[in-house]
């Protein structure tokens, strides 16, 4: 029996079981029921559990020092802009910034209808070509920062992970937050062992709240790199567990010179209106 003729099955055994007399003998168990059925119909049509719900933002910059930290912020002021214009809010989780205002890294929690269905596609390697203004010669550089969408589970029961196979480091946390913050070890980083993906959650005041919030980005980011290899071997492709963050594996150019142009390589979208996409006019690129 194939994935889609099991839930199939399972849809019709839910529905059934709804429509007996003491369906509502227990409140909770029915709404969990009805969120399930809800879910495999979604499932079955083609639509990602997930999507109509929020979304985790990371940015990790690559290849081009200082240029790409740099490009780093300006992503995220793009998609901080694109956010307000949805009415969509958000808060950082965790942040690693530089001496230039730029970022290392950067994660973001997003909230709003459909955020992660409708941002999902923008997750990949994003390429800027400008003239450097960190060198005193103003060369032309090259620079390159990844974009992860994945979902926000809502519980640590979603998608169960084996205990052994996570690896869990805990350090002071930085920033705003109180001395209470900075003084115990609020900060947690969780490592999935055998797929080497690796999240940090700082935002809460607490190690538990930490971990538990890691632990549900981790999760998030474990369901979007499976579908992924799901879609993948449907197409007969291969994904790898990690995607370098450089030359050759970019989805959209960002070229401010020589000429001015924003590229998408996946569907030949394109616009010289760069300062309007840097500002947030991102609708044409996205992938529904």
């Amino acid at each position: 029996m194939s994935e889609k003729e099991d839930k199939t099955a399972k849809l019709a055994e839910l529905e059934a079981e709804m429509n007996s007399a003491d369906f509502w003998a227990d409140k909770n168990k029915a709404q969990a029921t009805i969120k399930q059925i809800a879910d495999l119909k979604a499932e079955i049509a083609g639509v990602g559990k997930y999507d109509s719900g929020d979304a985790i933002l990371t940015i990790l910059s690559g290849a081009g020092g200082d240029d790409a930290e740099d490009f780093s912020k300006m992503l995220l002021l793009m998609y901080c802009r694109f956010f307000d214009k949805q009415g969509w809010s958000y808060k950082v989780l965790d942040e690693n910034e530089n001496d230039h205002g730029g970022y290392r890294n950067i994660t973001l929690e997003v909230s709003g209808k459909n955020v992660y269905g409708k941002m999902k596609s923008e997750s990949g390697v994003h390429r800027l070509v400008r003239l450097s203004p960190f060198n005193s010669k103003s060369l032309r550089q090259t620079s390159f920062s990844l974009i992860e969408f994945v979902p926000k589970l809502e519980k640590s029961s979603d998608l169960p992970i084996p205990e052994t196979d996570l690896r869990v480091e805990l350090s002071r946390a930085g920033g705003p937050g109180g001395q209470n913050v900075n003084k115990r070890e609020t900060a947690v980083r969780i490592i999935h062992v055998p797929t080497g993906i690796a999240v940090r959650s700082t935002s809460e005041r607490s190690q538990a709240q930490n971990k538990d919030k890691a632990l549900l980005i981790l999760k998030g980011k474990l369901y979007a790199h499976n579908e992924e290899e799901k879609a993948a071997r449907e197409k007969g492709l291969y994904v790898s567990k990690t995607t370098a963050i450089e030359w050759g594996n970019q989805i959209r150019s960002y070229v401010l010179h020589p000429y001015k142009m924003v590229k998408d390589h996946r569907t030949d979208v394109e616009t010289a209106k760069v300062d309007e996409v840097l500002s947030g006019d991102i609708e044409q690129f996205l992938i529904q």
